[in-house]
Parts: C-alpha cells; structure tokens; sequence
C-alpha cells in the first residue's frame, strides 16, 4: 500500500459521510491537546471534523487506540507517568495547512518530539502500534476537517492561511476515553516532571487521530 492508498483510507476511515473509524466503548487515546488552535479551528471542526462532533477538541494524536479502560490499571497509569516524564515539554509552531486525501490538517513543527511520544509509549506497549497497525507511518497532524470535500477544504485553507502561524506549547498528554457516543478526559500526565506525579483527573482534549483517527 503506497502513501496515497494509505492516506485514502484514513480518510474514509475519519470521514462520517463515508463510514466512521469503529470505536468501541471503552476504547482510549493518547494525545497532545493544542488549546491554542481552538479558536482558530474550533467552527470548521464542529461543521467538518467527525472528532469534533464526537467530543474531540483540537489536538495532536499520541497512540490511538490504547489500551482498552479496564486494562488502565495502577501499574499502567505510573508506567505512563514515568514514561511522560522523561520527556521535557515543547513549543510547536502551526504555520501551513496540508492535505490527505479527503483530509485538510495543520502541520506541527518540529515532528520529532511527537514521533518521539509516541515511539515511547510503542516501545513500552509493543502490542498497541498506531493505528491498530494498519497505516503505517502517518505524520503527526491537527485534523481540521475530514469532510465536505475538496471545494471546502480549498475554502478552509484560504481562511487559515493569512492568521498562521500558530505557536502552541505542549506541556501534557492527555488520556481520553470513548462511553459509546462521546469522547471524554479521563487522564493527563504531565510532561518533564523531575519526579513524577500521580497523572491528574483530565479536563482537555477529546481525542484522532485525541479522539478519531
């Protein structure tokens, strides 16, 4: 399966015209919620974004799916605290849109400390590659609309492109979780903690790739 192929399926797999990603409940998501980019993006993303309308906000997918709920106990939640830890908070800069096929998104920049999250938590939980392992090496994205076709997304871009660049600093990664019809915080855990501590009840992002692909 060359790029194009791959990006065409993510697309029919996010886009809700065309069949949405299957999430059961208790599935979960690692991600990196981008508060920053709300205002920017929040009106396209309720109207054209199926994370949004299933409770995602604006947000840079770190794993999904994860480990089902029940599998989240207390020795999965201090693995994840320790391995957040590890990693020192960052700065991204959003500065241009790009495009999947059926998939309009902002380009986070640099890539490596995301692809650096997820790598970490791959590492430590083999078994749960991104995207079930279907897609292979996706760059990190900030979905802002997978739906409305190629007329919109054109549309979207041209309203985005004059207010980017965006600076966005990413200090958590949150752990969402799907009830069934909506995407809700459960857990954050704090990025750069010099001794790590107990991941904090989440109150951000829903998640995507935070929330669907």
């Amino acid at each position: 399966m060359d790029e194009v192929e791959v990006a065409e399926e993510v697309a029919e797999g996010a886009d809700g015209e065309a069949g949405e990603w299957p999430v059961a409940p208790g599935t979960t998501a690692l991600s990196v919620p981008v508060t920053e980019a709300d205002a920017l993006v929040s009106g396209w993303r309720a109207r054209y974004d199926t994370a949004a309308r299933h409770g995602g906000s604006a947000h840079l997918t770190v794993l999904f799916p994860f480990l089902d709920r029940h599998m989240v106990d207390a020795t999965a939640r201090t693995a994840l605290t320790e391995l957040f830890a590890a990693h020192p908070p960052f700065a991204l800069e959003l500065a241009r849109c790009a495009r999947f096929p059926g998939v309009l998104y902002l380009v986070p920049e640099p890539m490596a400390p995301l692809r650096a999250l997820t790598r970490a938590v791959t590492d430590r939980w083999p078994e749960h590659p991104p995207y079930g392992g279907l897609f292979g090496d996706l760059d990190p994205h900030l979905t802002v609309a997978n739906s409305g076709g190629e007329a919109v997304h054109t549309a979207i871009e041209k309203d985005l492109a004059p207010r980017l660049p965006l600076t966005a600093r990413v200090r958590t990664v949150d752990l969402v979780v799907h009830d069934g019809t909506r995407w809700r915080p459960w857990l954050s855990f704090p990025l750069g903690a010099g001794s790590p501590d107990a991941p904090r009840a989440g109150t951000g992002t829903g998640g995507a790739a935070a929330s669907a692909p």
